[in-house]
């Protein structure tokens, strides 16, 4: 790890929070125990993840891709585990990239271990990312909770997620621990669960366990998810129209559009928000990343 100062920036989509370290060349090696600080709310900067931010050519993961898209989103998550992709974190990243000027407002491409992903910077500062499509097995569970039982809605976004229709959010507890759902089976590596609710026509809000994390102020994949199970659930399929269909999603921590496709892409638009920038002390970050 290089001893001088090394800059970083803090931003969140629909309040999803995110250190950002740049690093075009990647020549800051960022440890898990560092990241895990670094993202720590009380000892850290405090993030739901970190993005770092590389260029594709510069870091073996992304080479492959350079030719399509500049820039590489090594995601770490906060316990410094890394992950494939995050779609709230992708639009901060976007954002990250134009705010630097590395980008234009417009189309743009970002690698990521998801995969290249498109992204679209809109004048009025919305980012939309494609977040590829939904799979729906048919093997659904019965997800129980105070009581109460709902049949949740299969939906694979890359990863596994549960979606149930109920009366009121609150029914969804505290969300602190795995809601208990059955047969454990169809999920053996743990599982997103989504209770939502309806706003209106094609507008729903949500809450969601992350697995892993517990309740999160917003899930990208998740409310991709939801706007899915929604639409199969009042008789949409955009495959058999030819129509888009859009839902708004809302989320505790802002609003999402989530629009399927004809040919099945789903398109995410929120917002991307840099709420600060600075440098991380480098003495401090050696004391953390041992």
């Amino acid at each position: 790890m290089s001893n001088s100062q090394i800059a970083f920036l803090k931003g969140h989509g629909t309040e999803n929070d995110f250190v950002i370290v740049p690093d075009p060349d990647n020549a800051i090696e960022l440890p898990p125990s560092a990241v895990a600080r670094l993202c720590d709310r009380r000892a850290g900067i405090g993030g739901d993840g970190l993005l770092h931010a590389v260029r594709s050519a510069a870091h073996p993961e992304a080479q492959a891709m350079a030719a399509e898209a500049e820039w590489f989103m090594d995601y770490r998550n906060a316990d410094g585990s890394i992950a494939e992709m995050c779609g709230n974190g992708v639009r901060v990243f976007a954002g990250y990239l134009q705010r630097a000027g590395l980008v234009e407002q417009g189309d743009l491409a970002v690698a990521t271990r998801g995969g290249v992903k498109k992204v679209h910077i809109a004048k009025d500062g919305a980012i939309t990312v494609s977040m590829g499509r939904a799979l729906l097995p048919e093997d659904g569970v019965t997800v129980s909770l105070g009581g109460r039982s709902w049949n949740a809605r299969n939906v694979n976004m890359g990863n596994p997620h549960a979606v149930a229709f109920v009366d009121d959010l609150a029914h969804a507890g505290d969300l602190l621990s795995v809601p208990p759902f059955s047969p454990a089976a169809v999920y053996p590596d743990g599982v997103n669960i989504e209770f939502v609710v309806d706003r209106g026509p094609r507008h729903v809000a949500m809450r969601v366990h992350e697995r892993g994390s517990g309740e999160t102020r917003s899930c990208g994949t998740g409310a991709c998810a939801v706007a899915v199970a929604a639409a199969r659930r009042d008789g949409a399929d955009p495959a058999r129209t030819g129509t888009p269909v859009t839902y708004t999603v809302d989320l505790p921590g802002g609003t999402l559009l989530i629009t399927e496709m004809p040919d099945g892409e789903i398109e995410m638009t929120g917002p991307a928000v840099i709420v600060a920038e600075g440098v991380i002390d480098p003495a401090w970050l050696e004391t953390v990343a041992g």
